[in-house]
């Protein structure tokens, strides 16, 4: 999809107005560490010239003229690549091989731009990216998150945190800012953090994170917090960031706020990312590190042979430790394991219905209430987990049925 980020970088001095009057005072910090389990996880790891993961990102393709951007995003492995040595390299070059049309006509540039859209999405947690960036007049790298909800809703009301953006102009300087309903473009609400002694971000690897919970959002470079954003910081309007979003990796070239490259701009540049990861801890509202969930015969919630895709069953099992048995309990009211949602199927709410790993999306069919009694029900549809037909043999599925108490529908956990 093109950028839902809306001419927001015309009115530069508002904008860099609305950086200085928000960023922290004092010594930087140490972002805050909790007990972490690891939901989204990519080292890039594969032969040099490889494309990147595609269960884990898909690769958007065509132009941006709601930037007034100059690159055309290619598909596959063109511009975006693995190098063999642990890293995906985004490449902006100066060329057109294809002939591709942009909005101002012959494109001068191709870049790459990725997201996790329909693979993982987060709600909640530290979110970070360890990457070099590249130099020179015009290039625009961006770490940032959008809603879920985006194709329904739209942007800016979905919501986008931008965890890293970089303008080639200020080599020394990145910002962190959060857009949503009336606080969108050059109003975006955020702060800048700069290396000392005019250091160059494009020279070495840094560590670009926000820490994530409930009504907050914590950003920081290499472990030192610069701001930290919550609804109060927003003068009533409405705060966009309490559901799930999907990640976002993209070299831009020129635009607005970067202006385009000039004479002084040297191709090919490169955006080299080490990885990215994303970790859930009881700070962020996760309810600590992955816990298992044992229920009949002392077995343990399990996902069917540790497979993360969209439909894998959630079963019954021997207990043994496992990714697939370490569940988050979210403040959110999910239940999540391998990066995804414990869902009903089809939104189900009749006695029977099965229940899979899914990716998260803010559904009623993914919300869960752990009770005290230990029955793990679902509100919408005021059924409880459920082992099919009391049957304790490894590999029974799971399912919602009507509350009765029984063994069979009552859990254990951590």
């Amino acid at each position: 999809m093109n950028s839902p980020r809306l001419l927001r970088r015309c009115l530069i001095a508002a904008f860099s107005a609305v950086l200085a009057a928000s960023a922290f005072t004092g010594p930087a910090q140490a972002a805050p560490q909790a007990a972490e389990a690891t939901v989204f996880s990519d080292t890039f790891d594969g032969p040099a010239g490889a494309a990147v993961n595609s269960s884990r990102w898909q690769i958007e393709t065509g132009d941006n003229v709601n930037n007034h951007e100059r690159q055309y995003y290619t598909a596959g492995a063109n511009n975006a690549a693995l190098d063999g040595q642990g890293h995906l390299v985004i490449t902006a070059r100066r060329e057109n091989p294809s002939n591709y049309q942009c909005w101002y006509g012959r494109c001068e540039y191709t870049s790459a731009r990725l997201n996790t859209s329909g693979k993982f999405t987060a709600q909640y947690g530290h979110v970070e990216a360890r990457m070099k960036i590249p130099r020179g007049q015009g290039m625009w790298p961006a770490f940032w998150m959008l809603g879920n909800d985006i194709g329904q809703i739209g942007w800016p009301a979905s919501g986008e945190i931008d965890v890293m953006e970089n303008v080639g102009f200020e080599p020394s300087t990145v910002h962190g800012t959060i857009h949503g309903p009336g606080y969108s473009g050059s109003d975006g609400i955020g702060a800048a953090y700069s290396l000392p002694n005019g250091q160059a971000f494009a020279d070495a690897f840094h560590t670009y994170a926000v820490d994530w919970a409930p009504d907050s959002i914590t950003w920081s470079v290499d472990g030192n917090v610069y701001q930290r954003r919550t609804p109060a910081d927003l003068g009533g309007r409405s705060w966009a960031f309490n559901k799930p979003f999907f990640l976002i990796l993209n070299l831009a070239v020129g635009g607005y706020w970067p202006g385009d490259p000039d004479g002084s701009t040297s191709f090919p540049q490169q955006l080299v990312v080490d990885s990215v990861t994303v970790t859930t801890g009881s700070d962020s509202g996760s309810g600590g590190s992955g816990r298992p969930i044992t229920g009949l015969a002392g077995k343990c919630v399990d996902v069917a042979a540790a497979n993360s895709a969209n439909g894998t069953p959630v079963q019954l099992y021997d207990c043994n430790g496992t990714e697939a048995q370490k569940w988050t309990v979210g403040s959110d009211g999910t239940l999540r394991a391998l990066g995804k949602c414990l869902d009903v199927v089809e939104r189900g709410t009749a006695d029977g219905s099965k229940v899979q790993l899914w990716d998260c999306n803010g559904g009623a069919n993914q919300k869960w209430t752990v009770t005290a009694a230990h029955d793990i029900v679902n509100p919408q549809a005021d059924k409880c987990l459920d082992v099919t037909d009391n049957n304790s043999a490894n590999g029974s599925r799971l399912q919602i049925w009507s509350c009765s108490g029984n063994a069979n529908q009552k859990w254990t956990v951590g």
